[in-house]
């Protein structure tokens, strides 16, 4: 028997251990992407955020706000839009609105951070920007685990199913001899 056709068994396994290995990441991956995402793996949006009016007597008096967070959750590219029903100017970082307009500001870097702020009791809010799972990231993954599950099967099918030729005898792959 010829090198090319004594490897050719294992190249054939080869490609349908790889056709399973293909077909088993994208199942594993995408059932883990379902798991385990959450509200936050989305497109970007714009987030409204409303400071009632009588705000600024409530926060000098001590008296939390119950509309306004103590934190806020974002996706890279949302657009935080504080509306202003109040009767004196407010401030949120570097926004600032006054009484009766709307100020707006850009989350274009994935980052945790927290703005002075005019309109809660702890004058400061918190914002956490956070990338989204896109379809990149999880081609990425499947990129990753694909050929390692490829290889683990191959190498395992090889021990538990070994590669045997046409009268049932296990076959090993030809090897050229050099004489020295």
């Amino acid at each position: 028997m010829s090198g090319k056709s004594s490897l050719r068994p294992y190249w054939v396994r080869l490609l349908i251990v790889l056709a399973i290995s293909v077909v088993f990441a994208v199942a594993f991956n995408e059932a883990a992407y379902l798991l385990q995402k959450d509200q936050y793996d989305r497109a970007p949006k714009t987030i409204e955020l409303v400071i009632p009016a009588g705000t600024a007597e409530k926060v000098d008096a001590g008296q939390e706000v119950v509309s306004i967070p103590e934190e806020m959750v974002f996706v890279l590219g949302d657009v935080l839009e504080v509306v202003n029903h109040d009767s004196v100017s407010h401030q949120l970082g570097p926004v600032w609105v006054p009484p009766g307009s709307k100020g707006t500001m850009v989350m274009d870097i994935a980052r945790e951070v927290s703005y002075s702020c005019s309109f809660s009791t702890s004058r400061y809010l918190g914002l956490d920007i956070r990338q989204p799972t896109t379809l990149g990231t999880r081609l990425t993954g499947l990129a990753i685990s694909a050929p390692t599950v490829t290889v683990l099967l191959f190498i395992y099918s090889l021990l538990v199913f070994p590669v045997t030729g046409s009268d049932g005898e296990k076959m090993q792959p030809a090897v050229q001899e050099k004489n020295v």
